[in-house]
């Protein structure tokens, strides 16, 4: 199993797989706050602007870490159907849960985006994170942006398992992943030595060269 040293170290070698792949693309995206370390260290390598894409992971009440869907800066909600169903979770509880992430997403667009709205219109984006579990957030994200007017959305994070891929190329036009994994118990944590919680003052500094 690969493991990276830090997110920094899994951008540049993103950043490098996809140079040597030929990507052209005129934007680079960052889901926060752990992508967007990886996605400074690619926009570097291919010399190509960065900005954020902030989109939400909806979790499940008795446990936030496990993801049910997820939800984009418009509020449209997207859910995995079995999960729902596994934790019987109702249209109230499902609500309540996305509400309090829509918060979040306007915090942080005022936060780091200072209210601004990223324009994607006509351009080719790459979303990256620092890994993807069960996909549900980057989904999200995909399908906003489609909405938004992006000429071609393309994903890519260091690691992911191979059934999330499937799922992501039914939405984004290209997916890439430097390692997958058919593990049946999968962490994106665990493909990291250091993998310490980014905070927000870190994504302001990795943005002090303007968004987008």
């Amino acid at each position: 199993m690969v493991v990276f040293s830090n997110r920094k170290e899994a951008g540049k070698v993103l950043g490098e797989y996809l140079k040597v792949k030929g990507l052209e693309v005129d934007l680079v995206l960052g889901i926060p706050r752990g992508g967007v370390v990886v996605a400074k260290e690619v926009s570097k390598v291919l010399h190509v602007p960065m900005s954020l894409l902030i989109v939400r992971k909806l979790g499940v009440p008795s446990n936030p870490e496990l993801a049910f869907g997820a939800i984009d800066p418009e509020g449209r909600i997207y859910t995995d159907r079995w999960t729902v169903e596994y934790f019987r979770l109702s249209q109230e509880e499902i609500k309540r849960v996305a509400e309090e992430e829509l918060k979040k997403i306007r915090e942080r667009e005022e936060k780091f985006l200072k209210g601004k709205e990223v324009d994607v219109r006509d351009k080719s984006v790459l979303v990256v994170d620092d890994g993807i579990a069960t996909g549900q957030t980057v989904i999200a994200g995909v399908e906003y942006l489609k909405g938004k007017g992006a000429k071609k959305v393309l994903v890519a994070v260091p690691v992911c398992p191979l059934e999330s891929i499937k799922r992501l190329k039914e939405h984004a036009d290209e997916v890439y992943c430097l390692h997958t994994s058919e593990r049946g118990s999968f962490a994106v944590g665990m493909f990291y030595r250091d993998f310490r919680q980014v905070e927000d003052s870190e994504v302001e500094e990795l943005l002090k060269d303007g968004v987008l």
